[in-house]
Formats: C-alpha cells, sequence, structure tokens
C-alpha cells in the first residue's frame, strides 16, 4: 500500500466533532499515515495541538491566523504563535496569508498580521503555510521582501494556472495540490499548471472538509464532507494529469512532505 501524508486538514472544526478517531482511522486504513492540523487563529492553533499529543506521530500541527480573522491579531496573538512555535508538534507557521475576496479583515490588518507571522516562522526556522485569494500582487511583494529569511514556503490549496505556478515556484515555494484538480470545470487550468511543478516542490493535501473532489464514484462517507481518506483519490488524479503512474507520484510527494516539515 502506498505512504501519503496529508498537508492540510481542517480537523478542529464542527465537521470531525462527532466521529474523529473514526475520520483518522479511514485514513490510516489506506495508507494516509500522517495528517498536519491547521492552525486558523489563536483557538483552533490551540485546539490542534491539543489533537496532536491525543495522535502522537499521527498528527501534526500548523499555528497561525487565517486572513479573515487578522482584525483580531494582537499582541496577544503574537506571544501565543511565538509560544506555539517552540512546540515538537508544531511544524509550521500559518495559515496565514491574504485575502481579498470578501475581506472578512480589512487588507491592512491582513497585510500586518502576515508580516508579523512570516517573522515568527524566521525566528523559529520554521516553514510556512500560506493561504492567498484575489491578493496575488500584494502576496509577491510581502513574500519576496521575507522569502531569504525563511527556510520553506508552501501555497497551500493552489488552485491556478501555469502563469502564477512559475511565478510561486520562482520565489522557491512549494505548491499544495487539492482535490480542485478533480474538478472538471474549475480544475482545468491546475490540471495544466501541474505538469510545469518540478517533482521536488509538489505536495498533496484534502484542506478536509473543503473541496470535496467532484469526481468521485462512489459517496464519501459523509456526503457533505471531504476527508483525509480520500487523498489517494486526489493523487491518483493528479499523477494522471502530469502523465506519471500514481506509485511514482504519491512517493515525491512523500518525500517532499517530509523534508518540507522536518519529519521522520
Amino acid at each position: 500500500m502506498m505512504s501519503y501524508i496529508d498537508i492540510g486538514v481542517n480537523l478542529t472544526g464542527s465537521a470531525f466533532r462527532h466521529d474523529l478517531a473514526d475520520v483518522i482511522a479511514r485514513a490510516q486504513a489506506v495508507g494516509v499515515g500522517q495528517m498536519i492540523v491547521t492552525g486558523t487563529d489563536v483557538e483552533h492553533s490551540q485546539q490542534a495541538s491539543e489533537l496532536c499529543l491525543q495522535y502522537p506521530g499521527v498528527l501534526y500541527a500548523t499555528a497561525g491566523m487565517h486572513p479573515h480573522h487578522a482584525d483580531n491579531f494582537d499582541q496577544i496573538a503574537t506571544d501565543v504563535f511565538r509560544e506555539f512555535a517552540g512546540l515538537p508538534h508544531v511544524v509550521a507557521i500559518g495559515e496565514c496569508g491574504l485575502d481579498y475576496n470578501r475581506n472578512y479583515s480589512s487588507p491592512q490588518a491582513q497585510r500586518s498580521a502576515f508580516e508579523i507571522q512570516l517573522e515568527i516562522a524566521a525566528e523559529h526556522g520554521l516553514p510556512v503555510f500560506l493561504h492567498q485569494r484575489d491578493a496575488h500582487d500584494d502576496f509577491v511583494a510581502i513574500l519576496q521582501n521575507f522569502r531569504a529569511t525563511l527556510v520553506d514556503v508552501v501555497v497551500h490549496c493552489f488552485t491556478e494556472g501555469e502563469a502564477l505556478a512559475h511565478e510561486y515556484l520562482e520565489l522557491d515555494c512549494y505548491l499544495g495540490i487539492t482535490g480542485w484538480i478533480c474538478d472538471e470545470r474549475r480544475g482545468r487550468a491546475l490540471q495544466q499548471a501541474v505538469k510545469c511543478i518540478p517533482s521536488d516542490k509538489l505536495m498533496l493535501e484534502t484542506d478536509a472538509p473543503y473541496l470535496l473532489p467532484r469526481d468521485l464514484k462512489q459517496l464519501p462517507v459523509d456526503k457533505r464532507r471531504n476527508e483525509p481518506y480520500l487523498l489517494p483519490h486526489i493523487a491518483k488524479t493528479t499523477a494522471a494529469c502530469m502523465g506519471i503512474a500514481e506509485e511514482q507520484l504519491a512517493q515525491i510527494a512523500l518525500q517532499n512532505t517530509k523534508r518540507f516539515f522536518r519529519l521522520d
């Protein structure tokens, strides 16, 4: 059986509250042996950290504040994330970045929170787990200013085409591929873009419970949500788009993920 690591799972949300143990067991049964739980604010970063203690060696966490919550980023949050950054099971800072799609937080607050979190990552030698939506120019400008101080960067849930992929690759970023690639309508640009991603810069994620793959032949366990056990399906579709064997892609993604997050 092939082995996988899901680099982005939102296991602290209400969607998984009633059957988390089953969700993790289903993932492990198909080879998804480890998962990175995404921290999206102070509360959920704390919850992600606590989950890691319940599932040592299986779950790891990021710690950070999503741009949607940037208006709440203050000195307390800064201190908390610095503390989390010192924990052995916290393997990246994030999810952080910019999202101008709905501006749940002001662009100014988003930029400030993003910069502070990049500073924390640089101070602790941790990689960053990044989010960008409708804010490409500002996102790239800030990232360019910090890139030399950061050990590693992944643009989580990359959904764009070749042009943006090349821009991120020029900044030596990894790209996280989700079930978006399984969408025969919205995923066409990404299906082409993965062909130009170097094999050492690609990782896989479900972003569960979001982004349920559209091309599933069987209904998921819970038809309303995505789960980590569907990561091999995403890998299969990605491999087909890249024109390589699924086994080869799985091994590439596994090696990249272990290297990026410093996992044994």
